[in-house]
């Protein structure tokens, strides 16, 4: 891949400097990436280098122009009505996604690959770290192949059917690296889950490094690696391996006896340097929550409608931006500090759900359905037919709400399901889209080889 992304590159290290109570790291300022390509790379740069892949990789999760509320616009979840910056809606919502748009079709592609290519060079200079045992080798090893597995995830969530490359190694320049199939790049993002499940194995008691308070009860490689089967459970479901999904859930932190948040997520601070979470946006400025989402909700057996939706958003005096009109903002990150998760315990068990119902065994699934529905959706039992598609309907309906504005789940997951269609077009400008662009400077790197993404 060329480099067209060398200021990236450095975020990492750039950011983890800065991160307060919530990852105390060195002054990775002072500690050039050239470092880790020495022949004998001390433990405190590798360290350091690994702590600042938790930073790389969180990046563009809470800005406003980030996964998770591109993803939601893409969803018809939110709405951006920045009144700075009109492509929230004429590039988002009416098209066409524009690979020049650095913040907006071309985006979401830099960084996670600068965070990658950081990891290459930790796995490159792991084996000749002055200080580090074989234990704290391997699980440096399987730390950072799970977050390397994480950054490809929000890729092809991204690019889906244009795929994505692979082979980006470690360097800034060189060789533009293929571009793998969709499926391809799954694959890839199962075995680097299952390469770091071995190497967290043998990674002894502790990590020689602190993970960020988002991994409270899972920072050791032993708690860690429930947190690499769950994510391995979100791709085999993603992917239609559903005893694979089973299987990895087992090993994971599913429980209905725990709080259905237990589990792993980006954090914020305010230290200088540091970035903020800017979903929290309680004066409806710029974010706001798509009304379908109190128009779709299912009624409460006692009055009122779902519990997620009656909670997770709140009313404000109506906005209207070119011909659409938002009234509700997001509760969901009730300050710049609120986390992100990465996954947990509620999504775990929904995607056990769709692995059962995948396999047909209605029964199970309509137990986890069930205990969603009336836990965190104050819902009565489910009432109807017990087949397959109409447990299908059922779980993307909790999927929706359970998961709301945390990360385009139910774009990714509509379009799993060919069901994209079944979004709402406020307008007849608007469009439905299914994927990303290439960043123009990617494509202009490939030419005159240019792929079908661009």
């Amino acid at each position: 891949m060329k480099i067209r992304f060398a200021l990236p590159l450095l975020t990492a290290a750039v950011l983890a400097a800065g991160c307060g109570d919530a990852l105390e790291v060195g002054d990775l300022n002072n500690v050039p990436l050239d470092s880790l390509r020495s022949s004998s790379p001390s433990a405190a740069t590798v360290n350091g280098a690994a702590t600042g892949l938790l930073v790389g990789t969180r990046v563009s999760m809470g800005a406003q122009n980030g996964y998770v509320s591109l993803l939601g616009i893409m969803g018809r979840e939110s709405y951006n009505f920045d009144p700075a910056d009109p492509r929230f809606i004429t590039e988002m919502l009416i098209g066409p996604l524009n690979g020049g748009s650095p913040a907006f079709g071309g985006n979401l592609f830099a960084n996670p690959y600068a965070n990658i290519r950081v990891g290459n060079l930790i796995l490159q200079a792991v084996p000749n770290t002055r200080g580090y045992s074989a234990q704290q080798m391997e699980a440096t090893r399987g730390f950072v192949k799970t977050i390397q597995a994480l950054d490809f995830l929000h890729v092809i969530n991204t690019r889906g059917a244009n795929g994505a490359p692979i082979d980006v190694g470690g360097e800034e320049r060189g060789a533009l690296a293929p571009i793998a199939t969709e499926a391809q790049v799954y694959t890839h993002i199962l075995t680097l889950l299952d390469e770091a499940q071995t190497h967290l194995l043998a990674g002894g008691g502790a990590f020689p490094f602190r993970l960020s308070s988002g991994f409270t009860g899972f920072d050791t490689p032993a708690t860690f690696l429930q947190v690499n089967r769950a994510l391995r459970a979100r791709v085999s479901v993603y992917t239609g391996r559903y005893a694979e999904a089973l299987t990895a859930l087992g090993a994971s932190f599913v429980s209905t006896t725990q709080p259905l948040t237990l589990g792993a997520y980006h954090v914020f601070s305010t230290r200088s340097g540091d970035i903020q979470n800017t979903l929290f946006d309680p004066s409806g400025r710029a974010i706001l929550a798509h009304p379908s989402i109190l128009t779709d909700a299912q009624p409460r057996a006692g009055g009122g409608i779902d519990l997620r939706a009656e909670t997770k958003v709140a009313p404000i005096e109506p906005r209207t931006v070119q011909g659409v009109t938002g009234a509700h903002v997001f509760t969901i990150y009730n300050s710049n500090l609120a986390p992100i998760p990465i996954i947990r315990n509620e999504e775990l068990i929904l995607l056990r759900a769709e692995a059962n119902i995948g396999l047909g065994q209605l029964g199970p699934a309509l137990d986890d359905i069930n205990f969603i529905r009336t836990t965190s959706g104050g819902l009565p039992p489910y009432a109807g037919p017990v087949t397959q598609p109409a447990l299908l309907t059922e779980l993307l309906y909790n999927k929706r709400y359970s998961l709301l504005f945390e990360g385009g789940h139910r774009w990714i997951d509509l379009r799993r399901y060919g069901l994209l269609g079944t979004l709402p077009r406020d307008l007849p400008t608007h469009e439905v889209f299914d994927r990303f662009p290439f960043p123009i400077g990617e494509c202009d790197a490939r030419q005159p080889d240019v792929p079908a993404g661009c």
